[in-house]
C-alpha cells in the first residue's frame, strides 16, 4: 500500500455531459508524455498494443512571425523534445527545446520556422512528419484530470459521446472535433 500526501488544487471542468464511455476504461501510454497531468476532455486516440496515446495539442498563446522558430503555448500540453510541432497550415517540425521556466506559459523551439505566420489562439499539434496530419487519430477523450507519474500505468476514463466546454478543454482544431464524431464542442 501506498500514501502519498499532497496539496489538493481546484479542478476544473470541461465535460459538461457525459453519455458513453469505453467500459473499464483505457490504459494511457505515459512514456510519450511530457507534462505532469492528463486534463479532463483531453483527445485519445488507439495506440499499440491495448495502449491508448494523447493527441498531444497545444494554445498558441501570442502571434508568430513566418520567420520565428520560438512559439509561446498554454501550460498544460505533453509535448517533448523530439516531437513535431505543426498547425492546421504549416507542416510540423522537430522540437529542439522547450523552456517551463515561466509558470504562466512554456517556450517551444523548434529546429526550422513553420514557415507561416502563427495567430494567436491557434491549436497547434503533434504531426506524424514534416506534414499536416495528426499523428494520434482520437476516438475519445480523458474523463477526468489524472496524475502521470513516469514509469506507474496510467488508467482514465474515456468517453466516446460527451459534450464538452470548449473554453475550460485542452486545445482542439478543426481535424480533431471532425475525428471526434460523437463528442460536441461548445
Amino acid at each position: 500500500m501506498t500514501i502519498k500526501r499532497s496539496r489538493e488544487q481546484r479542478t476544473v471542468k470541461c465535460l459538461l455531459h457525459r453519455v458513453a464511455d469505453i467500459p473499464g476504461g483505457v490504459g494511457v501510454a505515459v512514456a510519450n508524455l511530457g507534462g505532469g497531468v492528463l486534463y479532463e476532455g483531453t483527445p485519445l486516440g488507439k495506440g499499440a498494443g491495448d495502449l491508448y496515446e494523447v493527441c498531444k495539442t497545444a494554445k498558441v498563446l501570442t502571434k508568430a512571425e513566418a520567420s520565428a522558430t520560438t512559439y509561446e503555448v498554454a501550460k498544460g500540453h505533453h509535448f517533448k523534445v523530439g516531437d513535431r510541432f505543426a498547425t492546421a497550415d504549416c507542416n510540423g517540425q522537430e522540437i529542439a527545446s522547450i523552456d517551463r521556466t515561466d509558470a504562466a506559459k512554456d517556450i517551444i523551439t523548434v529546429k526550422t520556422s513553420l514557415g507561416k505566420v502563427v495567430a494567436a489562439g491557434t491549436c497547434a499539434f503533434e504531426s506524424k512528419g514534416a506534414d499536416t496530419k495528426l499523428k494520434v487519430t482520437p476516438i475519445a477523450v480523458a474523463g477526468a484530470d489524472e496524475e502521470v507519474n513516469p514509469g506507474d500505468n496510467l488508467f482514465v476514463s474515456a468517453w466516446v459521446v460527451a459534450v464538452v466546454r470548449e473554453a475550460n478543454a485542452p486545445a482542439a482544431n478543426d481535424a480533431i472535433k471532425s475525428a471526434l464524431k460523437c463528442v460536441a464542442y461548445v
